[in-house]
């Protein structure tokens, strides 16, 4: 059994993958940590603070995130639609 493709070395298989893939800014990773680091005080907050009880706060903390995510998802869908 044979397979015809152009067998390409490894290396310039590498070279390729990184120039043609999409690269993360560092402001995105510094953002992405910040809504981390905001979810978990949100999180303490509610339960330590609060007290409104450790389910409860998990379950606030998570919405809040998908919540945020969701807005990501828009926000990066307009502008990619925009190129």
């Amino acid at each position: 059994m044979t397979v015809d493709r152009e067998v390409v070395p490894e290396h310039e298989q590498a070279a390729t993958a990184q120039t043609t893939a999409d690269r993360v800014s560092t402001a995105t990773v510094v953002a992405y940590a910040v809504a981390g680091t905001a979810l978990l005080g949100w999180f303490l907050w509610g339960w330590l603070v609060l007290r409104q009880g450790f389910v409860n706060s998990i379950g606030e903390a998570a919405g809040t995130g998908f919540a945020l995510l969701l807005i990501i998802s828009v926000v990066g869908t307009v502008r990619r639609s925009r190129r």
